[in-house]
């Protein structure tokens, strides 16, 4: 099976100098845990919320905020991402994004085309949800029978 089938094509960008600011806005009305950081559709780097988390100040949003709190988040998405990320081809084959996930312990792979531009990002959770499916489908063609 190929990545293509499996991998999230909805992506969520940031640009390099968005802030941090930017960046938790988005994570705090999102659903998904990672952010892809480009500039003119280049992909630079992977950004997760719990990269954001260790980042920012605690008592953002508490009553023990100050103004240095809110000071973290100016930072820019390019200070706190993880840069070159390991990347693979929608083309390939699952059993090799999935040898990527167990040797380089990673929690998301950004899917690129041939000039570096993101087509997709494959995560555990896409892998999971295919077996799932494979299994359910197996199932109801073994109660058929």
């Amino acid at each position: 099976m190929k990545i293509e089938r499996l991998m999230t094509k909805t992506l969520v960008t940031v640009e390099l100098d968005d802030s941090l600011r930017d960046v938790k806005r988005i994570f705090d009305n999102a659903s998904f845990h990672h952010l892809l950081v480009v500039e003119k559709s280049v992909l630079y780097g992977v950004l997760s919320d719990r990269d954001l988390l260790k980042t920012i100040s605690p008592h953002i949003g508490t009553v023990s905020e100050k103004v240095q709190d809110l000071a973290t988040l100016n930072k820019k998405a390019h200070q706190i991402m993880t840069p070159k990320p390991i990347c693979l081809t929608a083309d390939q084959d699952i059993y090799v994004a999935i040898e990527t996930f167990n040797k380089y312990k990673l929690s998301c792979i950004p899917i690129i085309n041939e000039h570096n531009h993101p087509v997709g990002i494959l995560s555990w959770r896409d892998i999971l949800k295919a077996i799932e499916q494979n299994h359910n489908r197996k199932k109801l063609k073994k109660s058929k029978t």
